[in-house]
C-alpha cells in the first residue's frame, strides 16, 4: 500500500456518482426490463475507465472503481455498499423493506440489534425525519428502501463472475490511465450480518458463516493486485440501533466480536494489502446519539489491517482529531482521515482542507496520513458537487504537503 513518502497522498471513501445511463440500465435490469448483459458489461466497463480518468484528472492518487459495479438504480442510494452482498450471497431470501426489519436473534442475555426504523437518532428527531423537506435524508424521496434478505440456508459465497467482473474493469482501467495502485470496497461480516435469520442458531453463527463467504471476496481483490478496503459502519453505526442505550463496555464486547470474525475472514491476507473504513453511517441526519470515536478507537484499531479510514469531518466528529494525540498509532498502521464530508453540500475550501491534514500530521506523522473523505460522495450529494469536494481534497493535500515538505 503506498503510503506519504514524498507529499500527502489522496483517496476517498468509494462511492462516486454513476452516469444516468448507467443509473438507468441498473433500474431497467433490477425491474426485469432489460436482459442484454453483453450492453450492460461494456457499457459498465466504460463507465468505470472514465471514473478513474476523471479520479485522476481530480488529482486522487488512489483511486477506484467508482463502486460502479455494486448498482444504484436511483440518483440518491445510501445502501449499495451493502444491498450489492445480497447478490453475491447463496442461501438468502428478498425479505422485509430495511425500515421494518425484525430483530436479530441474539443470545439469552447478549446486546441485540433492533430494527432501522428504531434508531435512537429517529425517535429523538421525529418530526424531522417523517418531514420529506427537512433535509433529513434515508431514503429516495418518492421511492422505498431496498429489500433486506433473510437467511433461509447454509451461507454460500456466488458471486465470483461479479467480482471477476469488477476487477478486470478496474484493472483495466487503472492501465489505460497509467495508475499504478487502486483500491476495491467490499463489506465486512460484521455489516453483511445484519440480516433477518431463519437458518442459524444465533446472530453470531450467521455473523461468522458471512465472514467465510465474503472471504473469497476479498481474497480475489487482494489476489488480482488491488488494496482492498472493508466497509464496516456497523463497528460504529450499531450503537444507534441498540435499545436502550447499553454501557460502552458491554457495546465494544458486541463490536468485538465483529472485529474477530473479520480478522478470522482476513486470516493468511497480507495486511499491508488492506484499509477498514468507519463511519457512523451516510444518512443525513443530526447523528446526536453518534458513539464517540474515543470509546471504540481501540475497537478499530483491532481489525488486523495497514490503514484506517473514519469521518473526521463531518459536524458531530471534526473535533476528535485530538483524540489522535494521546492514542499511540502502531508503529506499522496509517490512517485516512475524512478531510471533506459526504454530509453538506458545502464544498470546503482548499485551506480548510490543509488545516485539517496539518493536524493530523502533527498528532501521528506526515507519512502515516493519506488524505480521504468521510464516506461515499455517490448518491449522497449531487454529481458536481461530489467532484468539486475531490478536487478541494487534492488541492488541499498540495498546500498541506508544501508545509510539510518545506
Amino acid at each position: 500500500m503506498k503510503t506519504s513518502r514524498e507529499r500527502i497522498l489522496t483517496t476517498h471513501v468509494g462511492s462516486l456518482p454513476r452516469p444516468d445511463d448507467l443509473i438507468e440500465l441498473n433500474r431497467a435490469r433490477a425491474a426485469g426490463e432489460s436482459r442484454d448483459e453483453a450492453l450492460y458489461r461494456q457499457r459498465l466497463g466504460s463507465a468505470v475507465a472514465e471514473v478513474v480518468r476523471r479520479q485522476k484528472a481530480a488529482g486522487i492518487d488512489i483511486p477506484n472503481d467508482g463502486e460502479y459495479g455494486k448498482a444504484m438504480g436511483t440518483r440518491v442510494n445510501y445502501g449499495a455498499w451493502w444491498s450489492y452482498s445480497f447478490q453475491r450471497l447463496g442461501g438468502l431470501r428478498l425479505g422485509s423493506e430495511i425500515y421494518s426489519q425484525p430483530p436479530q436473534r441474539s443470545a439469552p442475555g447478549a446486546v441485540g440489534l433492533t430494527s432501522f426504523s428504531d434508531r435512537r437518532d429517529r425517535a429523538l428527531f421525529a418530526g424531522a425525519y417523517a418531514d420529506p423537506d427537512s433535509g433529513v435524508m434515508t431514503r429516495p424521496r418518492g421511492g422505498s428502501a431496498f429489500l433486506l434478505p433473510v437467511c433461509v440456508d447454509k451461507l454460500t459465497y456466488t458471486g465470483q463472475a461479479s467480482i471477476a467482473a469488477d476487477i478486470a474493469h478496474l484493472k483495466a482501467a487503472l492501465d489505460a490511465a497509467g495508475i499504478e495502485e487502486g483500491f476495491m470496497t467490499s463489506i465486512a461480516p460484521g455489516s453483511a450480518s445484519r440480516i433477518g435469520n431463519e437458518y442459524y442458531a444465533d446472530d453470531e453463527e450467521l455473523l461468522y458463516a458471512c465472514a467465510e463467504a465474503m472471504r473469497e471476496e476479498y481474497g480475489a481483490i487482494i489476489n488480482a493486485g488491488l488494496v482492498l478496503q472493508l466497509d464496516d459502519p456497523a463497528i460504529a453505526e450499531n450503537w444507534d440501533m441498540i435499545n436502550p442505550a447499553p454501557s460502552v463496555e458491554a457495546y465494544c464486547k458486541f463490536s468485538m466480536i465483529r472485529v474477530e470474525a473479520l480478522n478470522h475472514a482476513l486470516r493468511g491476507l497480507p495486511r499491508e494489502r488492506i484499509r477498514f473504513h468507519l463511519c457512523w453511517g451516510s444518512w443525513h441526519g443530526p447523528h446526536v446519539t453518534d458513539i464517540p470515536l474515543r470509546d471504540i478507537v481501540e475497537v478499530m484499531l483491532a481489525v488486523d489491517c495497514q490503514a484506517y479510514s473514519f469521518e473526521a469531518s463531518n459536524a458531530r466528529h471534526e473535533h476528535e482529531w485530538k483524540l489522535w494525540q494521546e492514542v499511540k498509532l502502531p508503529a506499522d498502521k496509517i490512517i485516512i482521515p475524512g478531510v471533506v464530508s459526504h454530509a453538506t453540500n458545502v464544498v470546503e475550501h482548499p485551506e480548510l482542507v490543509s488545516d485539517r491534514i496539518l493536524r493530523f500530521a502533527g498528532a501521528v506523522g506526515r507519512e502515516r496520513v493519506i488524505a480521504g473523505t468521510d464516506c461515499g460522495l455517490g448518491g449522497r450529494v449531487h454529481p458536481e458537487i461530489a467532484w468539486a469536494k475531490l478536487q478541494s481534497l487534492a488541492e488541499g493535500a498540495a498546500l498541506a504537503s508544501k508545509q510539510l515538505w518545506r
